[in-house]
């Protein structure tokens, strides 16, 4: 659902990524871990077509980020950091106008029902503004949005920067909650290792634009994932 191959960006004598090979599958979830500066958020946009690639190439759902990036971005859903909504609307209005945006449709109040429930927003935050949202309820309302413009993937890009442990723990529960019942293919470019030992299938380390380690989560627990990611990114043991 998620693909890049041999995928490398320069700017100038920068070289921000290079020769990335990933796959993210229908149900999966990858965390794509690195420090900043190591590419994760240059990945992201590559994908999303807001860049174009000095080699290789990036997709979703086999539609190429670069050569058709409407038909790409009709498959993905992309939450930022900050999830950038209107202030002055409700929850329930950002979601229809947004999806209004996505698919020229207006989404009926019982679909909106249906994906409200699926991310967790409380009832009676639904037609509330969302001005005075917590980072946490934005980007509940971000991925209602995904979810309801019918999207296979979603890219996240450091979602749990900034939340309190008990916020980041239950956004980490929503996202895989998405993949193991909605099926979605969601790639997590962060530098939170706990969450992506709590919520992905496998977990990629990325140091100065190379993917230099990938395991599959199960296979180390949270602290010896720590102690990779530090290996890999700093070159020496902690210990």
């Amino acid at each position: 659902m998620i693909e890049t191959r041999g995928l490398r960006k320069t700017y100038g004598d920068l070289v921000a990524l290079e020769g990335l090979d990933l796959t993210v599958a229908p149900g999966e979830v990858y965390a794509l871990l690195g420090p900043n500066g190591a590419g994760k958020t240059t990945t992201v946009q590559l994908l999303l077509g807001f860049e174009r690639p000095t080699a290789g190439s990036a997709s979703i759902d086999g539609f190429d980020a670069t050569a058709d990036p409407i038909a790409a971005r009709r498959r993905v859903a992309y939450v930022p950091d900050q999830v950038r909504l209107y202030p002055r609307f409700t929850a329930r209005e950002n979601v229809a106008y947004l999806t209004r945006l996505a698919t020229g449709a207006r989404p009926d109040a019982a679909h909106l029902e249906e994906v409200f429930d699926r991310v967790g927003l409380a009832t009676d935050a639904r037609d509330r503004r969302v001005g005075a949202f917590s980072k946490g309820m934005r980007q509940r309302v971000g991925i209602a949005a995904a979810l309801a413009k019918g999207a296979a993937a979603l890219l996240l890009d450091e979602p749990t920067t900034g939340l309190d442990p008990k916020a980041s723990n239950e956004f980490a529960a929503l996202v895989r909650e998405l993949a193991d019942a909605q099926g979605l293919a969601i790639l997590m470019a962060t530098h939170d290792v706990f969450r992506s030992a709590d919520a992905s299938d496998r977990i990629g380390v990325l140091v100065a634009g190379r993917l230099a380690a990938e395991v599959d989560a199960a296979d180390l627990a949270a602290d010896a994932l720590e102690q990779l990611y530090l290996e890999t990114v700093y070159e020496r043991p902690t210990r």
